[in-house]
């Protein structure tokens, strides 16, 4: 892949790359300005719910190309360059608990107003203390990790949140910091044949998807209600299908070798086809939760305030989706475990 612009797999998978203009740059900027002279931070209620009266002053192209987006479902990844914030004074900390509130409030501003064309922002009970925005980083001692903090091993390719119904529609990265260009990986469906793999298997509740790690730090005995819940991989159309799929946390139900064989080669597909994207300071990658998985490439960190850092904000369409996992209706934090736990419900 040529940085900066879109290769003919990429194109064909639905990936999508935006440069911004300078006088699109400059009318971003703008908009900024304002949105921090008048916001305190970007989690605040109030401009949470004032969000969307934003999106109508973004530059047509981008508007546009977010339009299709969510609506056309062409593009199931977009990037976003040349926008206007870049990286941070502030080193890269070593624990997202050691972050600075205010380092990124403009990065979480623009973040947010792009988002919002796609959604309302939510966050987790059980990820980064209820935090709606996230940060992607290394952690000491959790270099292998299969989550967001885990650097040396490749972070496989996954659909965020895979094993609730309550997952998001989309999800954005910022990029803060990125110096050794790491790859973020994608793989779409659209353009992707799905003629090699069963189908009818795939589309059956057949499967099981786990919690990852850090969601399970949130449960004191390390378990969730209904655990043997089955579930499809492929939903909605079959000419276009919807991913759920969670490469290491997915597997087949006991003893049906169908369903097992069905699911390596999906896996076999998934991974064969992914596209490489490398992200500079100030970048921003959107995707699908529902057309594209995403992971990363594998990274040496050094903690010495220069590794990868992104920032996530994760978006669904519909808040009243999520009412009963949440605490009350300007609640954006869904608490999938505290309310299994209190209601003695099941996970859908």
């Amino acid at each position: 892949m040529v940085y900066g612009s879109a290769s003919a797999k990429e194109i064909r998978q639905g990936i999508a790359q935006l440069t911004l203009t300078g006088k699109a740059r400059r009318q971003c900027s703008a908009i900024l300005d304002e949105i921090c002279q008048t916001y305190i931070s970007a989690d605040a209620p109030l401009f949470l719910r004032q969000l969307s009266d934003l999106v109508p002053q973004l530059p047509a192209e981008l508007r546009g190309t977010l339009n299709e987006m969510r609506y056309g479902e062409s593009i199931a990844a977009l990037v976003i360059r040349n926008g206007p914030v870049g990286e941070p004074a502030c080193p890269t900390p070593r624990h997202w608990k050691e972050r600075d509130p205010g380092s990124t409030s403009r990065q979480d501003f623009w973040l947010a107003v792009v988002s919002s064309y796609l959604g309302e922002p939510v966050g987790w009970a059980s990820l980064q203390d209820g935090r709606i925005f996230n940060d992607i980083l290394p952690v000491p001692g959790e270099e292998n990790e299969q989550t967001g903090h885990g650097s040396q091993a490749d972070l496989e390719l996954h659909i965020e949140d895979c094993f609730s119904d309550e997952r998001c529609d989309a999800l954005a990265l910022l990029c803060l910091r990125n110096v050794d260009r790491v790859p973020n990986l994608i793989t779409s469906a659209v353009g992707l044949d799905f003629g090699d793999v069963d189908l009818d298997t795939l589309f059956s509740d057949r499967f099981l998807i786990a919690p990852d790690s850090e969601h399970l730090r949130r449960v004191a005995d390390g378990t969730i209600q209904d655990p043997d819940r089955k579930r499809p991989l492929l939903f909605g159309s079959r000419e276009s299908p919807y991913l759920r799929i969670d490469l290491p946390y997915t597997r087949a139900s006991p003893g049906d070798t169908r369903a097992a064989d069905s699911l390596t080669a999906l896996a076999t597909l998934l991974r064969q086809n992914a596209v490489e994207i490398r992200l500079a300071e100030g970048d921003v990658l959107v995707v699908d939760n529902y057309r594209a998985l995403h992971g990363r490439g594998g990274f040496r960190p050094r903690y010495d305030g220069t590794d990868r850092w992104m920032r996530k904000l994760t978006v669904v369409r519909d808040l009243r989706r999520s009412r009963g996992f949440r605490s009350g209706t300007e609640d954006r934090v869904i608490d999938p475990f505290g309310h299994l736990a209190q209601t003695s419900t099941t996970l859908r």
